[in-house]
């Protein structure tokens, strides 16, 4: 990507509008491969599970660089890497839809899942930045905006298989727009060197003094950081259980008719869209550990209504209610792991996201394992567990002051930081 040029109308209102560009792009771009995917599976001739093992290249790759995430962003900068980031991103998903192999398609999503990875932290780590200098909460609708995006990506695919537009081109046209947008966004998304020099990431951890961030080490770092991942997980574990366990549960042990317990993942997903929408506004008024504690809370309230529920709108209900609860708790444990002290930059954002995405390898399988042994409506105590434990972690861990509370007067500047 060039240089970034000066930018003299750089503002916190224009930066968040480049981030969220950027959360947009980056749904946007492989979402758009996921409605192609029943072509591919029969262009190749796989079976289920041959089909089933090809698509978690994207995982996998995404879980070996995740952890390499914040040394790239120290290195290359935050916009920058999601510039070139998402341009690399794009390339990868073109040569997955030009794929005429097996290995070359899986290489090329392993590639995708490993870049993505680092765009994903990138984005997360420009947010927080953006967030602290307009002084208000913009995590949550940045993340709801990913969500926007890849429902965009969706519809993209699916209107382009409805036309017979070839994966190959669909792909090509799709990653080239999107990457161009992604360069724009990052433009838009740059902060003033005064600005960024004057933010002070650690100050919004209880309990620690800005004068002791230097003091800081790498072990209380980690004491830090660790029950934000179990918050992280604890928000994804409720996405995790939508996708995965919603329509059998509905349809297997409520009793919902077969099309209605599809609905399980619109209902719990919808509901958490919303939640985000509204995260905003609720984190400045309440703050971002009360907001979060009351997310934990609904994550368990609706958790024991769904396992409780006698009929299944009542179980309805109950996954709307925890999809809701769920909303803040991810935004606001990157908001968090963004402003450790005694982390380089980016570091605690990526380690979080890393060790989020190996979460979702262990809760899935840990609920279809408890199911076996006892039954499906009692595995989903588990959840009810979680959304007490993400209750406990953001009373004790997030901070009560409000992005408001906490900006500071900065001087206006035409240098942009890249």
């Amino acid at each position: 990507m060039p240089r970034l040029l000066a930018l003299p109308a750089a503002s916190p209102g224009r930066a968040r509008t480049g981030v969220s560009l950027m959360f947009f792009t980056n749904g946007v771009l492989f979402s758009a491969l996921l409605p192609r995917y029943p072509e591919i599976k029969t262009a190749f001739g796989l079976s289920n599970s041959e089909f089933g093992l090809l698509v978690i290249a994207f995982p996998v790759g995404a879980l070996i660089a995740a952890g390499f995430a914040g040394r790239i962003i120290r290195r290359v900068g935050a916009l920058r890497t999601n510039g070139y980031g998402s341009a690399v991103l794009a390339s990868a998903l073109g040569v997955a839809g030009f794929s005429d192999t097996v290995w070359l398609f899986a290489a090329a999503l392993a590639v995708a899942g490993a870049v993505d990875s680092v765009v994903d932290a990138a984005q997360n780590v420009q947010g927080v930045v953006a967030e602290q200098w307009r002084g208000r909460s913009v995590m949550n609708s940045l993340h709801a905006l990913w969500s926007v995006g890849a429902a965009t990506g969706g519809m993209i695919g699916a209107a382009a298989a409805a036309a017979n537009v070839a994966p190959a081109t669909q792909m090509l046209v799709n990653g080239i727009a999107w990457a161009l947008v992604a360069m724009l966004a990052c433009r838009l998304a740059a902060v003033p060197v005064e600005v960024r020099d004057t933010l002070r990431v650690e100050k919004d951890r209880p309990g620690v003094a800005a004068g002791d961030a230097n003091r800081s080490t790498r072990r209380d770092a980690w004491r830090l950081l660790l029950p934000l991942v179990v918050l992280a997980i604890c928000g994804t574990l409720v996405e995790d259980v939508a996708n995965n366990w919603a329509v059998l549960f509905l349809g297997d042990t409520a009793g919902a008719p077969t099309a209605i317990a599809g609905l399980g993942l619109t209902v719990a997903l919808g509901a958490q869209f919303v939640g985000r929408l509204l995260g905003d506004p609720m984190t400045d008024r309440w703050g971002r550990e009360a907001v979060a504690r009351i997310g934990g809370l609904l994550i368990g309230g609706g958790a024991l209504l769904i396992v409780s529920s006698p009929v299944y709108p009542i179980a309805f209900a109950g996954f709307a209610i925890a999809g809701f609860g769920c909303a803040t708790l991810v935004p606001a444990a990157f908001a968090a792991a963004g402003r450790i002290p005694g982390l380089p930059e980016g570091t605690g954002i990526a380690i979080l996201g890393w060790l989020m995405r190996v979460g979702f390898l262990i809760t899935s399988p840990a609920i279809g394992w408890l199911s076996d042994l006892t039954t499906l409506r009692t595995a989903m105590l588990v959840p009810v567990v979680a959304g007490l434990l993400a209750a406990l972690i953001a009373h004790t861990q997030l901070p009560k002051r409000t992005p408001r509370q906490d900006s500071a007067e900065v001087p206006p500047t035409v240098a942009t930081i890249e």
